[in-house]
């Protein structure tokens, strides 16, 4: 029998901390488990060079490192890992099939641990500046903007939530929004107008970022009139939403309008042996804590479905 065409208990699609979680609960049951991973190990986390939130770090640890702790750490259980990026699954199949670009893989269950991307402003030195004053993730990275001033572009719930956040730690928080009110939920609102440290940029948009070596400031444009202005600031918050990775599904699972996989804290899916897990999944909080706790749900669930249950 080829590697393709081998038979696994579980395969995890992703290698995030919902995807190395699963797969560590996975091979210490005794499964054979395999993640099938585009990239590096740790998704979006490795991208964080510091991460202060997860337990058991006093001093804080760099997602490329935490990442590569969570995939030894599997490993040594024996779950493999396999880089390669998936094409498209059956997963109505038995055994479930998934199409990636290096073969075909076939597993009795199948956790989807693909997560979500943060949504981009599209500027020049958006990504060199990933890490040095520009972040997607105020509850992750806020805290190193303690009596600094920071901005947050976008309008929705997580930009004002950002925005309050910000405004307990920073100096001041810039609130950048192309429309002249927040398409953020009420209870945001009257909170944000009365935060004396808070200033509302309406009907503007970013056309760049100026920087040195970090943020240094913004160059705002009202979308109305087309005249310019600066700000000066130390970090810039981009919470304009997040894109889930679940194009490859081609509408084998019900989504969300906004394209993540619905599940519930069980993390079944509709379809049964299928489980979500992490950042692709419909959920109130998207954090490393949460995700690890979905992928040893999954597994917990995929060993139920295993064993004859639902």
């Amino acid at each position: 029998m080829t590697e393709e065409r081998k038979m696994y208990d579980i395969i995890i699609l992703g290698g995030g901390p919902a995807g190395y979680t699963a797969a560590l609960y996975a091979a210490r049951a005794g499964l054979e488990a395999l993640v099938l991973e585009r990239l590096s190990a740790g998704g979006q986390m490795a991208l964080s060079h510091q991460i202060d939130n997860y337990p058991g770090f006093e001093e804080g640890i760099d997602g490329f490192t935490l990442a590569d702790k969570m995939k030894r750490q599997a490993e040594r259980f024996g779950a493999r890992s396999r880089s390669t990026e998936v094409q498209a699954v059956s997963l109505s199949e038995s055994p479930k099939r998934i199409v990636t670009d290096s073969g075909e893989y076939f597993a009795k269950t199948v956790v989807i641990a693909t997560g979500a991307n943060p949504r981009k402003l599209g500027l020049p030195a958006e990504e060199m500046l990933l890490g040095r004053g520009v972040g997607y993730c105020a509850s992750c990275d806020g805290m190193f903007y303690r009596g600094k001033t920071v901005a947050v572009v976008g309008g929705g719930n997580t930009a004002a939530s950002d925005a309050m956040l910000l405004s307990r730690v920073a100096k001041k928080v810039y609130l950048v929004h192309r429309r002249d009110s927040l398409r953020a939920t009420r209870v945001y609102h009257e909170p944000l107008e009365k935060a004396e440290n808070v200033e509302l940029c309406w009907n503007c948009e970013v056309t760049e970022i100026l920087h040195e070596s970090r943020v240094t400031g913004l160059r705002l444009r009202d979308v109305r009139t087309g005249d310019t202005r600066e700000i000066s600031c130390d970090g810039l918050f981009i919470s304009i939403g997040r894109q889930p990775v679940t194009e490859f599904l081609a509408g084998q699972l019900p989504l969300s309008p906004e394209g993540y996989i619905l599940a519930g804290e069980d993390t079944r899916t509709a379809i049964p042996g299928v489980f979500a897990a992490g950042d692709v999944r419909q959920k109130a909080l998207r954090q490393v804590v949460t995700a690890v706790a979905d992928g040893a749900a999954a597994v917990t669930a995929a060993e139920e479905f295993l064993a004859g249950g639902l």
